[in-house]
């Protein structure tokens, strides 16, 4: 809300020197029958005109999107620099067509003293000091509507001099000096309006900010996981940079994941520009580097399907891919006959029809909601089994031992210590074998978990 006060504040400290020299420049063009001051004060007239709209217009623009104006009210301030410049073309034409019927009848010079000229340096400081402070306040809200005001102060000051320029002239006996002035004042009103035109219209037209597609584009392709940025527009709404953006990336990626250089690509985007609005719509790709079990997975977790033990042989002539499919325990043996066809089907056209793949179905593990720690005895007869087949081997230090009973049978879980350097499938070996007697040994035991560990620092 600051920068919205300082908008507001500044247009309106800038509406009461605009009326105010206004009003001191055409009483004086009046009484000294000046066309160049007249012409200057009608300027200033317009720029009171387009003050108070400016005024207006930033106590709107400001405002949230809501569900008529998805994007915010910020186009209202090009639409409001639009209609100044407008009037600037009215202006200019119409002081030029005074300037040449003055010309051409030879009018006479205005009255020369020193009154306009004390208005007309006062009218430089103040316009100094109002395009200087709209200036600012332009650059740090990035108001459009504040930036075309601070152009039009910046322009007067111009203009007086041309017309103080043209009072020396008429001074000096130069009949046609002040027609000249009003002229010159003319074409500088019509610079300038064509100069606001051009950047209005770019923006009304959604013309991309000059730089602002590559800066995103870097910005984006930036995060990590990121492949490429497929397509990116972007179009400016008031002060804020809307970036529509379809960004590739893994198709081995979870949705959390996803999710997650989505949330880094927006701040990314936000440290790249003062004031965006991301949207970001992620399109899954293959990578180069994927391998056939990478694949594999993308094919059944799309079918929605759980597998395990996928094994991949390469025999150079063909692929050898056998996968451990799970499967409703209740459902029918046609039903999953059906399933694993299916499965086979999408890894053959994905690899080829030489592919030869072996579906091997079993049930899936059901959640066992229900359960209760079995009694101390039971655990402390099944840890000292378990440190028994331990002992010697590679595997030591049986910890943690949990027991509970569930529907389907009991469930152990223990946690072990193995030599650091001995690899994954070492120790599963080993662990595994631990596992095997202790079942033999403890037949109600549904399932063995168990959680390796290196020894402690």
């Amino acid at each position: 809300m600051s920068g919205q006060h300082d908008k507001t504040s500044v247009a309106a400290v800038s509406i009461l020197a605009s009326g105010g020299m206004a009003a001191a420049k055409f009483a004086v063009g009046i009484a000294i029958g000046s066309l160049a001051l007249i012409s200057e004060a009608l300027h200033s007239s317009i720029d009171l005109v387009a003050t108070i709209i400016t005024w207006a217009v930033v106590r709107v623009s400001d405002k949230p999107a809501d569900d008529e104006h998805h994007y915010g009210h910020g186009k209202l301030e090009s639409i409001s620099a639009l209609g100044v410049t407008a009037l600037l073309y009215v202006l200019a034409g119409g002081i030029l067509v005074e300037s040449y019927s003055r010309l051409r009848e030879g009018t006479p010079p205005p009255t020369i003293s020193a009154v306009p000229f004390v208005v007309l340096v006062l009218d430089i400081v103040v316009n100094l000091w109002r395009a200087r402070a709209l200036h600012r306040a332009a650059r740090e809200t990035r108001s459009q509507a504040l930036a075309a005001d601070a152009l039009h102060f910046a322009s007067d000051v111009m203009g007086s001099f041309a017309v103080i320029i043209g009072l020396i002239l008429a001074a000096f006996g130069f009949w046609w000096g002040d027609a000249a002035a009003a002229a010159a004042v003319a074409v500088m009103i019509a610079a300038l309006g064509l100069r606001m035109a051009g950047s209005t219209v770019q923006t009304l037209v959604d013309r991309a900010p000059e730089g602002a597609l590559e800066k995103a584009t870097a910005a984006i392709r930036s995060v990590p996981g990121v492949i490429d940025v497929e397509r990116l527009r972007v179009r400016m709404v008031g002060a804020t940079t809307f970036i529509d953006s379809i960004v590739k990336v893994p198709r081995t990626y979870p949705i959390d994941r996803v999710e997650e250089i989505k949330r880094s690509a927006q701040a990314a985007v936000g440290k790249a520009f003062d004031d965006a609005d991301l949207t970001f719509a992620a399109v899954p790709v293959a990578r180069d580097n994927e391998t056939v079990r990478d694949r594999i997975m993308v094919i059944a977790h799309n079918s929605g399907l759980a597998i395990h033990h996928v094994t991949v042989h390469d025999l150079v002539t063909k692929l050898i891919v056998s996968i451990d499919l799970e499967v409703d325990a209740n459902m029918q043996l046609e039903a999953a006959h059906d399933i694993a066809n299916k499965l086979e089907r999408s890894i053959q056209e994905e690899f080829g029809e030489d592919v030869e793949v072996d579906v091997h179905i079993e049930p899936l593990e059901p959640e066992l909601p229900f359960g209760v720690d079995a009694a101390p005895d039971r655990v402390q007869a099944i840890a000292a089994a378990l440190t028994e087949y331990a002992a010697g081997g590679e595997i030591h230090d049986i910890h943690n031992v949990r027991v509970r009973n569930t529907d389907a049978g009991e469930i152990v879980n223990f946690h072990c210590r193995a030599t650091p350097s001995m690899s994954v499938i070492k120790v599963h070996e080993h662990v595994d074998a631990i596992e095997r007697r202790l079942r033999r040994a403890f037949p109600s035991i549904k399932r063995v978990i168990s959680h390796a560990e290196p020894p402690r620092a």
